[in-house]
């Protein structure tokens, strides 16, 4: 088990993207295989399945080669923090159970090296985002999932996956700015005493530092490939694959991505 700290967001696991979703959770495989040899931690902030709705005795089919890998991670003794997102949320105990995972549906307040870290998906801090926050208490509710396990899991999952594809749709057509909800929230957070505070949810990659603190959006695993890395104390986003040249980026050579003032 080696020492780095690794965060990713938004990954989507199943999203029918212009790359395929195979090479997508190849590239992700890829990125684990390295990580495993000097990882302590790998910290999951949200989204990191397009749609997932557990059964009783039922699962969404496939991602098998990526469960294969978290389970080669957790056995080599490194740490997996997984935190839900707007995407993931409905989950029962198949983590708990499979691989000791337990899944987190809050913000969590981490220290890590000495310091103070947030941890946030980030969905329902954006400005004018009522309906969100109001559909957000209903899917939630324990009453409401009671009633949709009620249906057959065959009608139940594509139900879902048919809400996820909508709601990502809204998602894409909000004009999110630099100076939205999500970083005046990280900004009032660092004021408060957090050293660092990570969020995804915007498929934007970013790093906002203010004051003596930094926030930074993580960005995704659907096009830009980006993750959040805390090496010797120094926090750094970077890109692990091109898709442009559809190949790993060698690691001396990832591009850092830009600091945003």
């Amino acid at each position: 088990m080696g020492d780095i700290y690794y965060f990713i967001s938004d990954v989507h696991l199943g999203i029918k993207s212009d790359i395929g979703s195979k090479e997508q959770e190849s590239i992700l495989l890829m990125f684990m295989d390295e990580i495993k040899s000097d990882a302590k931690e790998l910290i999951i902030i949200g989204d990191l399945f397009d749609c997932w709705i557990e059964y009783k005795q039922v699962v969404p089919k496939g991602f098998y080669r990526f469960l294969a890998k978290l389970d080669e991670l957790i056995n080599k003794g490194i740490k997996v923090t997984y935190l839900s997102g707007n995407h993931d949320f409905w989950f029962g105990n198949y983590f708990k159970y499979e691989f000791g995972i337990e899944i987190i549906h809050k913000p969590v307040s981490k220290e890590i090296e000495g310091k103070k870290f947030l941890l946030h998906h980030g969905d329902g801090l954006a400005y004018n985002d009522t309906g969100y926050k109001i559909l957000k208490v209903i899917l939630r509710s324990k009453f409401s999932q009671f009633l949709y396990s009620l249906l057959h899991p065959d009608i139940g999952i594509w139900l879902a996956k048919k809400s996820s594809s909508s709601s990502r749709g809204y998602t894409n057509k909000k004009n999110y700015s630099l100076k939205d909800g999500m970083q005046d929230y990280a900004v009032k957070k660092i004021e408060a005493g957090y050293d660092f505070v990570l969020m995804g949810h915007r498929h934007f990659a970013y790093i906002h530092k203010y004051s003596n603190g930094i926030y930074a959006n993580l960005g995704d695993w659907v096009r830009i490939f980006s993750y959040g890395e805390l090496r010797n104390g120094e926090f750094k986003l970077k890109k692990f694959y091109n898709k442009e040249k559809k190949q790993v980026i060698a690691f001396k050579e990832r591009e850092i991505v830009k600091e945003i003032v």
